[in-house]
């Protein structure tokens, strides 16, 4: 797959925040993706666009795996095998980075998949870990997705199981706050700086506001006549005329 856009002037840079569910937690035995929920950024901003499938596995759901996403072997029956959607899946991704919480755990299990079909192998220098980033940022943790939602302010009271594309957008909100905030895409070349995308952890500035009514003067008139009596004595070139009345 390509390596991922961005770096020179004038070119957008596309991201793909992702996220997985599986089986279980083994992706060289016989565990399987069941679903998959990205959402593309474009300069950091959310472009609309995502992608989101549910998958047969081609095997029974564990009982564990079950209680954390509540995908049942009913639901998933007539849902399209890998094999089905792998093509179009990387299309999708093909050139853009892939920001992941815990990459290494999704990456494995789309990797093991894509060795299935001969789809070449998602390569390590597409890929942002944001559970590294936070650890960065936020050394003494914790940094699970629910923990950096509730430190960023982030609503996740949608989140009662763990779902793909749900998991995709808090995310997407999570990295965009580790990497700088509401600021990060005020100035991005798509000529939208001062569109608002809070939904996704982005904003423009407000607009200052203005008293509707101005403060009372607290000068009082011999202050004033002071003042200025001491300027006069500056002499016509002094800067405080500028700022007399």
């Amino acid at each position: 797959m390509r390596s991922a856009q961005g770096g020179d002037a004038g070119q957008d840079m596309r991201e793909i925040v992702l996220d997985t569910e599986t089986t279980g937690l083994d992706a060289n035995a016989t565990d399987r993706v069941v679903e998959i929920g990205c959402v593309e950024l474009i300069n950091h901003i959310p472009s609309g666009q995502t992608y989101h499938v549910y998958i047969n596995p081609e095997r029974s759901m564990p009982r564990a795996a079950f209680d954390v996403h509540g995908l049942s072997d009913e639901f998933l029956k007539d849902k399209p095998k890998f094999r089905e959607i792998g093509q179009e899946f990387a299309r999708f991704i093909d050139g853009g980075r892939l920001v992941i919480h815990n990459a290494a755990f999704d990456v494995g299990f789309l990797n093991a998949e894509f060795a299935r079909l001969g789809i070449p192998a998602i390569a390590s220098d597409m890929v942002v870990d944001t559970l590294q980033l936070a650890r960065r940022r936020h050394p003494a943790g914790p940094n699970s997705l629910d923990a950096l939602c509730a430190r960023y302010g982030i609503n996740n009271s949608r989140r009662t199981r763990h779902g793909a594309l749900l998991d995709a957008e808090l995310l997407a909100e999570v990295y965009i706050e580790l990497i700088g905030g509401k600021q990060a895409a005020l100035f991005a070349n798509d000529g939208n700086s001062g569109q608002s995308a809070r939904g996704l952890g982005v904003s423009g500035r407000a607009p200052t506001r203005q008293r509707p009514t101005p403060l009372a003067e607290r000068l009082t008139e011999a202050e004033r006549e002071t003042h200025s009596a001491f300027i006069g004595k500056m002499g016509d070139a002094a800067i405080w005329k500028l700022y007399e009345n």
